[in-house]
């Protein structure tokens, strides 16, 4: 992780603003407030459905390798900590009833897990579904009967379901390859099958999910093949994500902007995910100091770091820094 974060950038922004020291005071206070925020991320699926691949694909990080088999009996929840953003990565369910009672366990002891404050550990659980599997059984038990029961009255708040390898949910047929996007007969498929899943999991929960869906893609020796919404994800992973907490985000995710350059054309997922950093700092690094002006102007060199995250640069957005301040 550089040293030099997103909370170096603003504490030197105010360092070198024109304000009085009453006012700088109270923004450092904010802002070592913001620097305390973790945010837990648990990952979890079915055996094969590409957590590792997401989780290379979307972090600097790199966990076991794709396609390395790992005995899922000695298996335990991994911990990977990337500076303020703490990802849990389960096992995957599906490899026996045995090792899936176990793993169960595992998640369930996890999610019930609180921290020092006696607020749980665990912020969101991301479930990822294979795609390309007909057969979401193990998937839907996974959801249904251990995750959102151990999730409280807020459980719709705490959990994302999004489904990965839709480049092969129709055994790759309809994928524009060239392009890496779906061909309407295959987005027309996995829109069904999104509102499948939201409507399994809400006749057995009463629990309503919004799922995704999206590709990881994959990186070989001499073949790769870019994600696809991978920026779609990481937003509905950070608007799940509590407010103050968000900032966590900007210096975790993978600085290769190809990853982040193939989304369908809903929104411009890159541009609202800035967006939400900045709404981060102007409610809570400014919370209680009347700064008074241009806040663009006092944290300029905050907006630049900013912009140029998540597969682009400010320049490239209309009205510069101001615009992610919402100006």
């Amino acid at each position: 992780m550089k040293n030099n974060t997103i909370f170096t950038e603003l504490e030197n922004d105010i360092h070198t603003a024109t304000l009085d020291e009453i006012t700088k005071n109270k923004l450092f206070a904010n802002i070592l407030n913001l620097k305390k925020q973790k945010v837990n991320l648990m990952i979890t699926g079915a055996t094969g459905c590409g957590k590792s691949s997401t989780i290379n694909a979307m972090f600097d990080v790199e966990v076991a390798k794709v396609g390395m088999g790992v005995d899922p009996e000695t298996m335990d929840i991994e911990k990977y900590e990337l500076g303020n953003l703490v990802l849990w990565d389960s096992p995957g369910l599906g490899d026996g009833k045995e090792k899936d009672i176990k793993h169960s366990k595992d998640i369930v002891e996890k999610l019930n897990e609180l921290d020092k404050e006696g607020n749980p550990l665990i912020d969101l659980v991301l479930v990822i579904l294979d795609g390309g599997s007909r057969d979401l059984g193990t998937s839907y038990e996974l959801i249904n009967n251990v995750i959102i029961p151990n999730l409280g009255e807020n459980a719709k708040d705490r959990i994302l379901v999004a489904i990965n390898q839709a480049d092969v949910a129709m055994k790759g047929r309809h994928w524009d390859f060239e392009k890496n996007k779906p061909e309407a007969t295959l987005v027309e498929f996995l829109n069904a099958k999104v509102a499948s899943v939201e409507k399994r999991v809400k006749e057995a929960t009463g629990v309503v999910i919004e799922p995704i869906y999206y590709s990881a893609g994959f990186k070989e020796e001499d073949e790769k093949q870019l994600p696809y919404n991978l920026s779609k994800l990481l937003y509905f992973i950070i608007k799940h994500t509590p407010d103050q907490k968000r900032l966590t985000f900007v210096d975790t995710t993978s600085k290769e902007k190809e990853v982040w350059s193939d989304n369908d054309e809903i929104e411009d997922y890159n541009l609202e995910i800035k967006k939400t950093f900045m709404k981060t700092i102007t409610e809570y690094a400014t919370k209680g100091a009347d700064i008074g002006g241009d806040i663009g102007a006092i944290f300029g060199n905050t907006g630049r770091r900013i912009g140029s995250a998540i597969g682009g640069v400010v320049g490239a957005i209309g009205g510069g820094i101001k615009s992610l301040f919402g100006f």
